[in-house]
């Protein structure tokens, strides 16, 4: 598969104001020692040093500033794939221009000049540099060399896809900032030269900047600000280092020791997919040129699947095993909070459109029912005169004792009322009645299995009808992705609150509200149901205990989950999404990853039938199915390419 894995680097070297020789050097060594990297950003004016002031008139400062350019150039000649963007003055049409200069396989590729020079509070850059906006189609000549210069230029690299634009400190504190046009223009990495002094507040200003333009724009974002060798007189810099991807933070430091490199992968797979699938993502009218340059993906072009998951292990680059699910904790509590009350404002709404009051839903003791049944409770905080009538509906011989238990007690702590209607003996009249055996048959007998889920379904159906209720669906997104539900069982309701829920979140959701409460016996009995074996309980027990265990079937829940986010989320061909799980689950072979992998797209392809038809249900996260939302596809569809790429 082509790999767009771009190891990706902001650096903060050694530095002495005002002496070229050094600076460079210590540039050259940084280069050299993460050779790995495709790019490398170092601070505004790192050659020359940034608080030089009246310095930068001295013309000895500025011959030495440029023969240190082509210093670090041949010096790193050598290194292959590498691109390093290092900052310093640049004299051009009788102005002196603060610049941003590409240096890659020992080519000086381009110089683009920093356009919005500030000249307030602490900074007074106008005193020695002219904006270089406007500048286009230019070139400069130094050393008989002919360099594009200007602001018009991505510095690009056709084999990993990488597209290189650059802006300069000031070029990100302004409304109209020149990464905008860059990335509308095919740029996919932003690279910004900084020289921001330490502010109280600052730190966390810059940060924002960093992550919102790299969201808004869909981009990876490298920012390198100078360090602590440049505070003086006035003003304490802090070696800021930040890389960022559509929004997110990969990486950062602030006040290390020096040198220091921050490094993480930049995927343009996924910025690619997102630019692809936000179509208000235009292009610019603006023409930029397009300069070759030689940044390597890590560590090859083209990579196999033990490949993939190699590099992903070397790289500093997360994987998280539960994509859907916050590691940190906070956020994780805020997020299950969040869903909770979008779930639930749904559900309201609905209740206040059709003016029907009664909700009606069916509690199991599992996982599902009990989110569902909490959001039925968090919308009755908000339209008070909602009913809650709940139904336990055991099989006997099927429900175990644990899950029935659980269930009781739930209906007890959260409904307005409470029933318990056994379906074995309408199961087995109905069983009898369309000649079918009494008695389960056995693996695949999906007619004994069904025939309870649609027994409850229709006493639901049939109870809200009676008493002018809504029925409230309980099955998640996991199950609608694997088709893990009853065709007009389970997989039909008036309003369907879990729709957009996978299942790996449905059990943070319920055990985050359990430790937040405030209530003992809610916490005990859904800290209970979050232990529980996920079981559809629709095959004979064994004295009272779980026997029908639903992973075991189609395999584990956070794995199936893995390839349902990668695959909507991001559009990751299939051996892609196995790579990235094996680097999620070390522990698990390749071979185990496919097979689950394999599973998961037989499924996802041949239940699409179910989805088509799907009840309303609230929109919560970025991934979701409704067909008449996020998710459209035939029913007929064939698996056969996703599954040869295994």
């Amino acid at each position: 598969m082509k790999n767009q894995l771009i190891l990706a680097g902001a650096a903060v070297p050694r530095l002495r104001i005002a002496d070229p020789d050094f600076n460079a050097n210590e540039i050259i060594s940084l280069i050299k020692e993460n050779r790995d990297c495709g790019v490398i950003v170092f601070p505004e004016l790192s050659v020359t040093g940034y608080t030089c002031a009246d310095l930068f008139g001295s013309m000895s400062l500025l011959n030495k500033a440029e023969d240190a350019l082509f210093h670090i150039a041949e010096e790193t000649s050598s290194i292959t794939g590498l691109t390093a963007v290092i900052g310093l003055p640049i004299r051009f049409d009788n102005n002196l221009y603060n610049c941003a200069a590409f240096i890659s396989e020992g080519k000086i590729c381009a110089i683009v000049p920093k356009q919005f020079i500030p000249t307030y509070s602490e900074f007074y850059e106008d005193r020695w540099f002219a904006s270089g906006k406007g500048i286009t189609g230019r070139t400069i000549s130094l050393r008989d060399e002919e360099i594009p210069f200007g602001c018009d230029i991505l510095v690009c690299d056709n084999e990993s896809g990488a597209v290189i634009g650059a802006e300069i400190c000031e070029d990100l504190w302004v409304p109209d900032k020149p990464s905008t046009h860059l990335c509308l223009a095919g740029a996919n990495i932003i690279v910004n030269l900084s020289a921001s002094d330490e502010l109280i507040g600052k730190q966390e200003y810059r940060r924002q900047l960093v992550r919102e333009q790299s969201g808004s724009c869909y981009c990876g974002y490298i920012y390198s600000s100078s360090g602590m060798d440049e505070s003086s007189t006035d003003l304490v810099f802090s070696g800021h280092l930040i890389l960022a991807q559509s929004g997110n933070m990969l990486s950062e430091t602030i006040f290390p020791d020096r040198p220091c490199i921050k490094t993480s992968a930049i995927d343009l797979a996924c910025i690619t997919h997102d630019r692809l699938h936000q179509n208000t993502f235009e292009n610019t009218d603006r023409p930029y040129r397009r300069i070759s340059a030689n940044i390597h993906a890590y560590p090859s072009p083209t990579l196999d699947i033990d490949g993939m998951a190699a590099a992903l292990n070397k790289l500093p680059y997360p994987v998280s095993r539960n994509p859907f699910v916050p590691t940190d904790t906070t956020e994780r509590g805020q997020r299950c909070r969040k869903i909770l009350q979008i779930q639930a404002n749904g559900l309201a709404t609905r209740v206040r459109h059709t003016g029907i009051h009664n909700l009606v839903i069916g509690i199991s003791g599992g996982l599902d029912s009990t989110l569902a049944l909490l959001v039925c409770a968090e919308a009755k905080k908000i339209v008070p005169e909602i009913r809650i009538i709940a139904f336990t509906m055991p099989n006997e011989g099927n429900t175990s004792s644990l899950t029935f238990g659980n269930a009781k007690e739930l209906m007890r702590l959260f409904a307005d009322e409470a029933h318990e209607v056994p379906i074995a003996r309408s199961v087995k009249l109905h069983l009898e009645e369309i000649g079918h055996s009494l008695d389960y048959q056995g693996e695949g007998d999906t007619a004994y299995e069904n025939a309870q889920a649609r027994m409850r379904t229709l006493i639901l159906m049939d109870t809200a009808n009676m008493r002018n209720g809504l029925v409230v669906g309980t099955g998640d997104l996991s199950e609608l992705a694997l088709g893990w539900c009853t065709y007009n069982g389970d997989h039909m309701s008036m309003y369907a609150v879990n729709a957009s829920i996978p299942k790996t979140l449905v059990r943070y959701i319920c055990h985050s509200y359990g430790e937040t409460c405030g209530n003992e016996e809610i916490k005990n009995v859904l800290f209970s149901i979050c232990d529980t074996p996920i079981t559809p309980e629709l095959t004979p027990g064994r004295d009272g205990e779980i026997v029908q265990k639903t992973e075991e079937k189609i395999g584990k829940y956070d794995l199936n989950d893995f390839f349902l986010f990668y695959t909507l989320r991001y559009g990751f061909e299939p051996a892609r999404t196995a790579a990235f799980a094996m680097r999620a689950y070390p522990k698990l072979s390749k071979e185990d990853v496919t097979a689950a992998a394999k599973r998961f797209f037989n499924r996802f392809f041949t239940q699409q039938f179910k989805r088509s038809c799907l009840p309303d249900g609230p929109k919560v996260g970025s991934v979701t199915l409704s067909p008449r939302g996020d998710w459209r596809m035939p029913s007929d569809a064939s698996p056969k390419a996703w599954l040869e790429e295994l």
